[in-house]
């Protein structure tokens, strides 16, 4: 049977965040909560959810982050320490509005970066980790990619593919991403005070081809963590393994999650 969706609005602090859950008969795993990149939203994934949630056997859910897609507008802009923010007072407060005690994460790009915080923030609770694409610190490639995406996206039928997806909000969702990731001061960023906290099981999903990141990335992840890490690397794959290689995505999740879920009982 297909799973059920439900959308729904939750209240955290700064606003409303639009939520969407594919809800599975009989969850053999703990629900399953995806995080964004830096210009993504729920709709963004398109059919990935879905299929996860029934490859997977478990709920997913998926959020626009505050200033993303349905969810309320911003009109500041994100701080440096946007990254550690989500995971220490936005998600929390999803996670209490919704009543999830334990979870499951799989975050894309700078989401990546948000489930690793959230599971070192909150150990009792985050059952495993599933990164793509994530970035583990900021180097060339990053910024030059960043560089090379302003240039697309500054013409118009690229920047109205944008607008779609976020509406009013696209401009701030655009500068949110460039301005931050191409600051001086945001230079030293990494994930390295964190990865040692982090003890449940870790999959880091990367493509040799990430025109965002290098390999250092995962292996860095891989290596730091405390909990047991393996490192899928995709031959010939980009930014989007969910995407680009979507059947070896979520093969590899589903045996992961299963491994995961075999450990801990």
């Amino acid at each position: 049977m297909r799973p059920r969706i439900h959308d729904a609005f939750v209240e955290v602090p700064g606003g409303k965040i639009f939520t969407r859950l594919w809800r599975v008969q009989n969850a053999q795993h703990p629900p399953l909560i995806l995080l964004h990149d830096s210009l993504g939203c729920v709709d963004l994934w398109r059919d990935f959810p879905l299929e996860l949630a029934m490859a997977c056997r478990c709920d997913v859910l998926a959020y626009d982050r505050l200033g993303f897609g349905r969810s309320s507008l911003r009109s500041e802009a994100p701080s440096l320490e946007f990254i550690h923010e989500e995971a220490a007072t936005c998600f929390p407060a999803l996670q209490q509005a919704l009543g999830i005690e334990r979870f499951s994460l799989f975050g894309h790009s700078v989401g990546g970066g948000m489930a690793l915080m959230i599971a070192a923030l909150h150990p009792q609770a985050c059952a495993a980790v599933i990164t793509e694409s994530a970035q583990a610190f900021v180097e060339e490639r990053t910024v030059s990619g960043i560089r090379a995406a302003m240039q697309h996206f500054a013409q118009s039928e690229q920047f109205a593919k944008l607008e779609r997806l976020h509406g009013e909000k696209a401009a701030w969702v655009f500068s949110a991403w460039t301005d931050i990731w191409l600051s001086p001061d945001f230079a030293g960023w990494n994930l390295d005070p964190y990865l040692g906290s982090i003890t449940c099981p870790v999959l880091v999903i990367h493509g040799d081809e990430d025109e965002y990141g290098s390999l250092a990335f995962p292996r860095r992840i891989a290596a730091q963590v405390s909990g047991d890490a393996e490192q899928l690397i995709l031959l010939g794959c980009g930014h989007i393994p969910h995407r680009e290689q979507k059947a070896q995505v979520l093969a590899a999740c589903r045996t992961f999650l299963h491994r995961t879920a075999c450990l801990c009982t």
